[in-house]
């Protein structure tokens, strides 16, 4: 495994249990933005949709390694999600 994409038990539990809300938007450049309300340094964009939620899937998965390898934990849930 890659320099800096080890993962252990835990950060798998935590990608496969947690369903991360992401947020899409269309740019002002026809780009389309995801952020991630729980996880605010979780920025990123793509061309598609398809392509910034593949964006969005890499970027929470970079920053939680980021915060097992500082030993903080994961955030706690502050958004919830409900279909009405």
């Amino acid at each position: 495994m890659e320099k800096g994409l080890s993962h252990d038990k835990a950060f798998d539990d935590l990608m496969a249990a947690r369903n991360w809300v992401v947020l899409l938007e269309e740019g002002e450049d026809g780009y389309v933005v995801a952020t991630v309300p729980e996880l605010p340094a979780v920025v990123t964009q793509g061309k598609t949709r398809k392509e910034a939620l593949s964006n969005a899937r890499e970027a929470i998965e970079v920053y939680l390694e980021y915060l097992r390898e500082k030993g903080e934990s994961s955030p706690k849930r502050v958004v919830e999600s409900v279909r009405v």
